[in-house]
């Protein structure tokens, strides 16, 4: 749906958040092997993309480029033959059964995805000009090198062979992007009590700890210490990879313990979205990026200069927040390179009238919002005004919140919890 507009609307700003591509497990089973997976870029190989070799060519040549402390230190693409603990990958296979966690193949899937951007948003709608400058771009990462890189396969795609004296990577410190705003007394509360939501839904499933256990077993540790690992990382990482699960002298870790564990996030996934303990965490930690966002969004459509193509590169825990406070509570769970687009659009015929249009992984979501949910039974316009944003997240972010607040410190530091 991206470059769908009526013809007297002009693109005025693109803002696109994504998540990282795929990649390598944070976390092993305990002993056992890691799973073999070759993270160097090569071109005979599937998946592929013609520019990759244009792409870690002129990665090679970004030495010189400007990023921020400590972004300067972490290498510009891919290059181990044997991952590292979350690396990006070239490789995965799409399988119908890790829908929730649909696969992508990391560069390739940013290289496709950021010529998708090209193809609508400089050449369809011209949105910078052939001699683009620095202001005009802005670009955040986190300080993990799957995201940097994630950024750069997406912008190579969407700017190729660009000129690194024009890019600047800033460094996020957090996950949330809250940049100086992440001290939030009462955010941290309702993580508590979603987190121990989620305690108790696992406590009540027989089912799964009977997996974990069998699991352990397998591996020859305490229970605990399995569950600890994380084990449907490195699962879902054999699974999608096409690797065979891990095997000891106790027996194999097999698909039946896969599909329990899976279940289970399915589960608490439904359950999350009854209960809305995480709404008030997401709304809270959404906050300072779509503050961000809405800005920009003001500072362009009063045509002050600015960027008119920001992007940043971040992780799932970045992205839920943000469709949760969004309100898009249909929106599946990010997958790797997932995107989440705002546009900013002008009315010619009306020029003081801006609208936003949000899209996820390329499907208009705009009407699901919880601010303009009803706003196309009144208006014929394809798109939301951007009026209903800012009060959003002006106003409404709060007044849903309850408490009385009506700013983000105040929020964020409501006695009485």
């Amino acid at each position: 749906m991206q470059s769908h507009a009526p013809h007297h609307f002009k693109l005025v700003s693109v803002h696109v958040f994504i998540r990282h591509g795929d990649r390598y497990p944070l976390y092993v089973i305990p002993k056992t092997k890691r799973p073999e997976i070759d993270c160097t870029l090569v071109a005979n190989r599937k998946p592929y993309h013609p520019k990759l070799e244009a792409f870690v060519s002129h990665m090679s040549k970004g030495s010189g480029a400007s990023f921020e402390s400590p972004l300067h230190s972490l290498p510009l693409y891919p290059s181990h033959q044997l991952c590292e603990m979350g690396e990006l990958t070239q490789t995965a296979l799409f399988v119908p059964l890790c829908t929730q966690f649909t696969v992508s193949i990391g560069v390739v899937q940013h290289l496709q995805n950021g010529q998708l951007l090209r193809d609508i948003y400089l050449k369809k709608h011209k949105l910078l000009p052939s001699d683009w400058s620095m202001d005009q771009l802005y670009l955040e990462t986190t300080g993990k090198s799957r995201t940097l890189q994630s950024g750069l396969a997406l912008l190579y795609g969407f700017l190729p062979d660009f000129d690194w004296k024009k890019i600047y990577f800033r460094h996020q410190p957090s996950a949330l992007f809250c940049s100086g705003n992440c001290y939030c007394p009462v955010r941290n509360h309702y993580l508590e009590k979603e987190q121990r939501r989620q305690y108790l839904l696992r406590l009540k499933n027989n089912q799964l700890e009977r997996t974990y256990g069998d699991m352990a077993r397998i591996v020859d540790v305490p229970t605990k210490q399995l569950r600890a690992a994380n084990p449907i990382d490195s699962m879902l990482c054999h699974f999608c990879h096409n690797v065979s699960f891990p095997c000891t002298r106790n027996g194999c870790i097999g698909m039946e313990h896969f599909k329990v564990i899976k279940t289970h996030q399915i589960e608490d996934e439904r359950e999350r979205q009854e209960k809305k303990l995480y709404l008030g965490y997401a709304l809270l930690g959404a906050h300072p990026i779509l503050n961000q966002t809405i800005g920009r969004m003001q500072r362009a459509a009063e045509g002050r200069r600015g960027e008119l193509f920001a992007l940043y590169s971040a992780h799932d825990v970045t992205l839920s927040p943000v469709l949760s406070a969004l309100g898009l509570t249909e929106a599946r769970f990010p997958r790797f390179a997932a995107r989440l687009i705002f546009e900013l659009w002008q009315d010619r015929e009306k020029p003081s009238e801006h609208s936003v249009r949000i899209l996820y992984n390329g499907v208009d979501v705009t009407f699901h919002t919880s601010f303009c949910r009803d706003h196309h039974k009144r208006s014929l316009k394809p798109m939301c005004p951007l009026e209903n944003l800012v009060r959003f997240v002006k106003k409404d972010m709060f007044v849903a919140l309850g408490g009385g607040g009506t700013n983000y410190h105040d929020a964020c530091h409501r006695a009485g919890l």
